[in-house]
């Protein structure tokens, strides 16, 4: 159990909503433009500065590279004002850079927030995976069975038949075994392009008719996922695909020597976690941002849809954000 004197402040709680809601601004007026680079930027630098401002003293754990890798948010990169507490910065300014490029949908601003030490600090590497939501007997599923066998698991848990479940898997060539294994007993795929931070998260949440996300994607999506499921009970094992003496040096050198490992939520994500991610495009679970122009003099407005999870207190927030000084938000 978390100590209460862990606990990140509630007043940074509220703030971080405020860093993917400036973040998701930026990157959204290159929707639809085709530019994939220009939005990320705009995003990363929309973020660093709200990170900055937060009294803080941050380090950046989950990051977009190493250090020269800059402009981008790197890991190691020191933010904040220094004078708060110690914390792991696990961010994603743009999760899914090609979906807003080409205006497609579930493209998200995500950071995720806690004591400093907490979170796995993973390399740029892929990651196994295999994650559902709260509510479920511990170690339901499990990342060496097959496939078909997690599915199997998963709806005897629910009570219901395997034609009832629906399973998130990123439409990759490398995936299509899992695939039709998973077609094969008769369950439901959505397949999606980009963005596995969301389709884990989807998990969570019963209105996004996703009950189980298993596939490889990237590690440091992997740890900003775990840190949701950390905030709601949810279930999740990652192992990081090292292919090469290269991706194992970068492992060792972040402080992982056991290449094989199977890690657990708790393992990627401890201690007091607080999550907000906010909706640049808009998708099943959030709605992307929405600009609102003026008539006749009238203010032009922003709107925000940011969700919002902490682990100490289990709380999750739907945020739904106005902003009236639209010319501002975009500055301040």
């Amino acid at each position: 159990m978390t100590k209460k004197t862990d606990r990140i402040n509630r007043v940074l709680t509220m703030e971080l909503a405020r860093v993917t809601e400036r973040a998701a601004v930026s990157a959204a007026r290159l929707i639809g433009r085709g530019d994939e680079k220009a939005a990320d930027q705009a995003a990363v630098d929309a973020m660093r500065r709200e990170l900055n401002a937060l009294d803080i003293d941050g380090e950046v754990v989950i990051g977009e590279g190493e250090r020269d890798e800059a402009p981008m948010l790197f890991i190691g990169e020191k933010v904040g004002t220094g004078k708060g507490p110690k914390v792991d910065i696990a961010l994603d300014p743009l999760e899914g850079t090609t979906l807003t490029a080409k205006g497609m949908g579930n493209a998200l601003a995500v950071v995720a927030m806690a004591q400093a030490g907490s979170l796995l600090n993973a390399p740029d590497v892929y990651m196994d995976k295999i994650a559902l939501g709260g509510g479920y007997p511990d170690n339901l599923v499990d990342l060496d069975a097959d496939p078909a066998d997690n599915v199997k698991a998963v709806a005897k848990a629910k009570g219901v038949d395997v034609a009832h479940l629906n399973v998130c898997i990123l439409d990759r060539p490398r995936h299509a075994e899992m695939i039709a294994k998973v077609r094969e007993i008769g369950a439901r795929i959505t397949l999606i392009t980009d963005g596995d931070i969301a389709g884990i998260i989807h998990t969570t949440d019963p209105s996004t008719g996703i009950d189980l996300y298993m596939g490889t994607g990237g590690a440091p999506e992997g740890v900003l996922a775990a840190a949701a499921l950390r905030c709601t009970d949810g279930q999740m094992q990652g192992r990081l695909v090292l292919n090469d003496d290269g991706q194992k040096k970068r492992a060792q050198k972040m402080g992982i020597t056991d290449f094989t490992k199977k890690y657990s939520v708790e393992e990627m994500a401890k201690g007091d976690v607080v999550l907000s991610a906010t909706g640049v495009t808009s998708g099943s679970m959030l709605s992307g941002i929405v600009h609102v122009n003026g008539v006749k003099g009238a203010q032009n407005e922003i709107w925000t849809d940011t969700l919002l999870m902490r682990s100490s207190t289990g709380t999750i927030r739907w945020i739904k954000a106005r902003h009236t000084h639209a010319h501002k938000f975009h500055l301040a």
